[in-house]
């Protein structure tokens, strides 16, 4: 039996929570969920795949079914928001750099973007302190085709950097297909991402 959530024309991180709610409560074997947005498409799918389910989807425009199975008695596996790295007295923290947006300070916008594109490429200094990355409103435009730090942010998430990427911001901005680089999330993973930090970076 397939249990169904009608999670159309509710805002971001709802669809999630509701689904994750359902997995919680009774892991059922197959769900279905519809939907209105191609970023709670993606959420969805990344959070049933966490799940142990194999994900299907379907729909175009603004009608959209995502679909989790589970074969059997196959273990549900526990939700993971963002990868842990154990800290230590010597060992590395766990820093978060919170970005909004695509410049840095005010003022001039042009220096913004000047300041903001070394603010990215100098986070490597960080070394392995340096835990996830996560890009919201403006800052979405920083992950996609043409970004002037798409190679740096691609050779991070190619050493094992976390890089989240707001999914209703890429919507809003009609930019879900451009992304290059990073996983779309949705605020109730960006919510414990933070929580999980030891601290939280973001340029002004």
């Amino acid at each position: 039996m397939t249990i169904d959530i009608d999670a159309r024309g509710l805002a971001c991180p709802e669809p999630v929570i509701r689904c994750k709610q359902l997995v919680d409560g009774s892991q059922p074997a197959r769900l279905s969920i519809q939907v209105d947005n191609e970023a709670a498409v993606e959420n969805l799918s990344r959070f049933l795949k966490l799940q142990g389910y194999a994900v299907a989807s379907q729909g175009e425009g603004n009608d959209f079914i995502v679909t989790g199975s589970r074969e059997g008695d196959a273990p549900v596996a526990q939700p993971v928001a963002a990868p842990k790295r154990t800290t230590t007295d010597d060992g590395p923290q766990k820093i978060l750099v919170f970005i909004p947006t695509d410049r840095m300070g005010f003022g001039d916008d042009e220096l913004g973007k000047k300041l903001m594109i070394s603010f990215i490429k100098t986070l490597k200094e960080m070394g392995d302190d340096l835990w996830q990355i996560v890009f919201v409103n403006n800052g979405v435009k920083l992950t996609i085709d043409g970004s002037p730090v798409l190679e740096e942010l691609k050779a991070y998430a190619a050493d094992g950097l976390s890089i989240l990427v707001c999914g209703t911001c890429l919507s809003h901005f009609d930019l879900l297909e451009a992304k290059q680089v990073g996983d779309t999330t949705n605020m109730l993973d960006i919510v414990t991402a933070m929580q999980l930090a030891d601290k939280v970076i973001q340029p002004g």
